[in-house]
């Protein structure tokens, strides 16, 4: 029974060496009798019925279930190698284990070899040095594009379309955008949308100098709403010549487009056909604000006492006049009206009169007033209408309207 106590405990002793991470050469050697070490070491040569304790072990020693503490020839002062106690077919095992090289440092030592060598330090020649080009740094923030033009593909190719970088970066995070965008895979496809439109090459330039948020826009969506002002009637040439003249145009999304003009075939009661025509010639009443003309409406028919079928032909005959100043529009009306004595309905005939410089008309009528010409009723002779007033150069004007030269308008010019 105590033989038998011995063995177990030198066999817990063993399962805790065989559990270690890394089994260590500095043995633990274990004090007892020789003949229990002797009956430990036979069965520890023979493999358990589970291989818990495998033949590769490299070195064991004679243990027992003593205190563990050196034994006799230790004390004696002849310690013995742990080796030398170990039978053969372990000898064997552990030689094996020593020599088995590591493939996997040995790898990663190739591949370090591999690298050359460099340091900041090291110390190269003049040609090197003068070889060496430094990179200009790209600015963290900037106030202006011209800065990242040398360092973006996409803005150097936009340059070279035509687009006038200084003028997009005034406008409201137009710059941020453009320096996000890839040209190959975010522009180019704006671009032959464009071209299908029919926005001309040279004109595409200015287009994205005017409107860089389309950029940004999916193309499925500008198809939609170039295929809703196709249902609407309007040709593909009518569509090229208003996104081309309000660019702006096609960021309005298929309902608003639709709320516009309906707004302006009800407020003014014009048909399919005039509404169409009307903003084909002014675009930019699709894309502007609508608080101007509602306004500019009620002025004329309010404040300057035009009838409704008068406004309708004002607006039809010129569109400007509804996005035109109030102002402007009630000084220039004041001043034919009330100074020069122009009727309601010679107005209406021509309404052009309301895009002229107010300067220029005062200056004409001053002149021709001056020589006894201001001559305005269609009944009476020597009638002057209000579009040879305002729309005819000053050389034609004095020689054919005020029977006068040039020099002599200048001259009078000079005494206002």
């Amino acid at each position: 029974m105590a033989l038998w106590a011995r063995q177990v405990s030198c066999w817990r002793c063993l399962l805790q060496t065989a559990r270690a991470a890394e089994f260590p050469r500095r043995l633990r050697i274990c004090s007892g009798t020789a003949q229990a070490c002797r009956g430990f070491a036979s069965l520890a040569l023979l493999p358990s019925r589970n291989d818990v304790f495998p033949w590769r072990l490299q070195a064991y020693r004679h243990v027992s279930a003593g205190s563990c503490s050196p034994p006799d020839s230790a004390k004696d002062g002849s310690f013995s190698s742990p080796e030398s106690n170990l039978p053969s077919p372990v000898k064997q095992e552990q030689a094996k284990a020593e020599t088995l090289p590591d493939l996997n440092a040995k790898i990663l030592y190739e591949d370090w070899d591999d690298i050359p060598s460099s340091s900041a330090l090291e110390e190269i020649s003049e040609e090197e040095a003068v070889q060496i080009i430094a990179e200009p740094l790209l600015p963290l923030r900037s106030s202006t594009l011209r800065d990242y033009v040398d360092h973006s593909e996409t803005l150097a190719k936009l340059v070279n379309l035509g687009v006038d970088l200084s003028q997009v970066e005034k406008r409201q995070k137009a710059g941020q955008l453009l320096l996000t965008l890839d040209f190959e895979k975010d522009i180019r496809k704006i671009l032959l949308f464009l071209k299908d439109v029919g926005v001309e090459d040279n004109q595409l330039g200015p287009f994205l100098t005017k409107n860089p948020y389309i950029l940004a826009e999916d193309v499925e969506a500008l198809e939609t709403r170039v295929a809703y002002l196709k249902s609407k009637k309007f040709g593909k040439a009518e569509i090229a010549q208003m996104v081309s003249r309000a660019p702006y145009l096609l960021l309005f999304s298929v309902e608003r487009l639709d709320n516009r003009l309906g707004f302006f075939k009800n407020e003014l009661g014009f048909s399919v056909k005039k509404t169409k025509d009307l903003v084909i010639r002014l675009p930019r009443l699709l894309t502007g604000k609508l608080e101007p003309v509602k306004e500019n409406l009620q002025v004329c028919q309010i404040e300057l006492g035009f009838q409704h079928n008068e406004i309708q032909q004002i607006v039809f005959k010129t569109p400007k006049i509804l996005t035109a100043s109030k102002k402007r529009l009630k000084q220039t009306f004041d001043y034919l009206h009330n100074i020069m004595g122009i009727p309601h309905h010679m107005l209406t005939r021509f309404p052009q009169v309301f895009n002229s410089k107010l300067l220029r008309i005062k200056e004409r009528h001053m002149f021709l007033t001056f020589l006894g010409r201001a001559q305005y009723d269609p009944a009476q002779p020597s009638y002057i209408s209000l579009d040879q007033l305002v729309s005819l150069p000053d050389e034609v004007f004095c020689t054919e309207i005020a029977k006068a030269s040039i020099q002599d308008f200048e001259k009078f010019l000079k005494t206002l």
